[in-house]
């Protein structure tokens, strides 16, 4: 489902650190070991779904057998009250499995659900959102997933999938010319160069830069950059990019914007589980 990402450790993990070595104590003392649930996992607010097939597999692991069916798509945009998921299964499996399974997807739709919100504004444009590597540790697969299911394009997944020149860089290299020369040094096909002001442009691309950062530049310094710039890179607006001022930053015609609140600050999304028993027939 997500290139990578090993869904099967993630699950183990997951529920091996909400069960400590004691277990579900509250389930195996209130449930009988045979009670049988079913369940419907809906929407409280309008979100964009993300992480139903990884919740669906917290449920499965816990019980092999249960009749799950996922009633959305993935990157559905639906309205609140929208029926996520039904399940059916062991009442104590499913109890066990709930928080787990609803953080995860809580979570991952929040963060979609923040980044259709910075795509819808920027639409008709021609820039192309963003996602960067200010993720929580462990879970940056899921994170840029989530981004996905919301409309951005994953920028760097890693330190190793391209050269960042930043500011620390170029005060160790001396010069911004001789940190690129270092990274084509190095055969890096990829040289994205951070500047802050117009007058680093002209030396980056001299030097071999083949992708421009601009970096807290004001729409008017962004407009007359990428007009410097002339197309020979791509460029990519970043630097406090805030929902009401991502439309003025995509109208002077960067390539890219980078948005590290999608995965840094977007709060979960208000989804719920809803269990009740299934009473069998008497005699």
């Amino acid at each position: 489902m997500i290139p990578g990402f090993d869904l099967e450790s993630f699950v183990r993990a997951t529920l091996a650190e909400d069960l400590g070595e004691g277990g579900d104590i509250t389930s195996a003392a209130v449930i009988p070991a045979e009670a049988r649930f079913t369940g419907v996992m809906d929407s409280r607010d309008p979100i964009v779904v993300a992480g139903l097939p990884i919740a669906e597999a917290f449920f499965r692991a816990l019980d092999p057998d249960a009749v799950i069916e996922l009633l959305v798509v993935e990157g559905a945009r639906v309205p609140a009250g929208t029926d996520l998921m039904r399940i059916e299964g062991s009442a104590r499996a499913m109890l066990t499995a709930e928080r787990s399974a609803l953080n995860t997807v809580q979570h991952l739709s929040g963060i979609a659900t923040m980044t259709r919100g910075y795509v819808d504004k920027i639409m008709g444009t021609g820039a192309t959102l963003l996602d960067t590597r200010k993720t929580i540790p462990g879970l940056r697969l899921l994170e840029k997933y989530a981004t996905r299911m919301g409309g951005a394009t994953n920028h760097r997944m890693g330190l190793w999938d391209a050269a960042m020149i930043k500011d620390n860089h170029v005060a160790v290299a001396g010069s911004v010319e001789e940190a690129v020369r270092r990274a084509k040094a190095a055969r890096i096909a990829r040289i994205i160069v951070e500047v802050d002001r117009v007058d680093q442009i002209e030396p980056a691309l001299a030097a071999g830069a083949t992708h421009l950062l601009l970096d807290n530049m004001p729409p008017p310094i962004l407009r007359g950059a990428v007009t410097l710039i002339g197309g020979r890179v791509p460029t990519e607006a970043s630097g406090g990019v805030r929902l009401d001022t991502i439309r003025a930053i995509a109208e002077t015609g960067v390539t890219y914007i980078s948005v590290g609140r999608l995965t840094q600050s977007a709060p979960a999304a208000d989804i719920g589980l809803d269990f009740s028993a299934i009473m069998e027939p008497l005699g």
